[in-house]
């Protein structure tokens, strides 16, 4: 279980908001596999409080995918302290700060990663945030600095953010100038955690159940946040929670039931995104068979799909390659 201030969610195992995969059908297939909490795509603060249609369209959620997050990047306190008000009277169960974001269009406009750098900005937007809403836990996703890979920049927010009344940090092992380059740093998580009495969430290079448990171990951490490892693999929710549980793991899935996975994917993305479905579900088909013999024959297929229609055909057709002795 991971507590955050009234948030009980019944697993310590959590999706991170990933642009352009952790949309509705995703999140709808990773719950049915194990997943119990997840984030929309990170979304833009301006474009929020702005009334974006394609932001509220990221937004979009159903019935069964409770509790919800959302994640938000922004550049000043005033729009970010707005847009966390809307997104509670938008019903969202929580609502993250993005101080981890390496991209360059982000971060050369003083968002993301680049708060790391501004403690006064950080306070300020971290007050305003917390002072805007009612009920909804406020969190703040992190590097573990921009360029300083000994942690001490995300050291000094997370006394900040604590001290402002953000309910729990979730910490990237990384730093900005790493990327996703390298092995996350799983001892400078456990420095963090130890220097705030708020729960801290870890990330970075969970693929498994066993790398999940290796990051709870060396960082002390109160839960782990799945990234890249989730995409096409939605089994590893279940996985990481039974290990970190003392559970034995389940059984790997079988063939068959990846590529039922997939199809179920397949009409769950014609449901909601029909428009984009074709396209989306180039990318998304091969990264449920990117581990399997025949992976590159695969995607060379479904790359060259002129129809959705045919994306299924090409699927239920595919059988991995088999290497023979003579």
């Amino acid at each position: 279980m991971l507590k955050i201030k009234s948030l009980c969610l019944p697993s310590a195992v959590i999706q991170s908001p990933m642009s352009g995969w952790t949309d509705l059908p995703f999140r709808r297939v990773a719950r049915e596999k194990g997943l119990s909490f997840a984030f929309v795509e990170m979304i833009l603060a301006d474009a929020v409080v702005a009334g974006s249609e394609r932001t509220l369209e990221m937004m979009r959620s159903s019935p069964a995918d409770r509790p919800l997050g959302v994640q938000m990047v922004g550049y000043t306190p005033e729009s970010l302290s707005r847009a966390a008000g809307m997104m509670e009277a938008a019903g969202f169960d929580l609502i993250d700060l993005n101080l981890g974001c390496p991209v360059k269009k982000v971060t050369c406009k003083g968002g993301g990663s680049a708060i790391l750098k501004e403690p006064d900005k950080a306070r300020a937007i971290f007050s305003g945030m917390v002072s805007s809403v009612n009920k909804v836990p406020i969190t703040v996703k992190m590097r573990l600095g921009y360029d300083d890979p000994s942690g001490q920049e995300a050291l000094r927010i997370a006394g900040i953010a604590e001290e402002c009344g953000i309910s729990a940090l979730t910490v990237h092992g990384r730093t900005r100038r790493q990327g996703y380059s390298g092995m996350a740093d799983y001892e400078a998580i456990g420095r963090i955690k130890k220097a705030v009495r708020i729960p801290v969430i870890g990330n970075g290079d969970v693929t498994d159940g066993r790398s999940a448990q290796r990051l709870m171990e060396v960082s002390g951490c109160d839960g782990i946040m799945i990234g890249r490892g989730g995409v096409g693999y939605p089994w590893i929710y279940r996985e990481a929670a039974a290990v970190l549980e003392g559970r034995p793991a389940p059984a790997a899935p079988g063939f068959q039931e990846i590529k039922s996975t997939l199809l179920r994917h397949l009409e769950l993305q014609l449901f909601h995104t029909p428009v984009q479905a074709h396209f989306l579900m180039r990318r998304i088909a091969c990264s449920y068979f990117k581990r399997m013999a025949g992976a590159g024959e695969f995607r060379d297929r479904i790359n060259d799909a002129g129809s959705i229609e045919e994306i299924r055909d090409i699927i239920e057709l595919f059988e991995p390659a088999v290497c023979r002795t003579p």
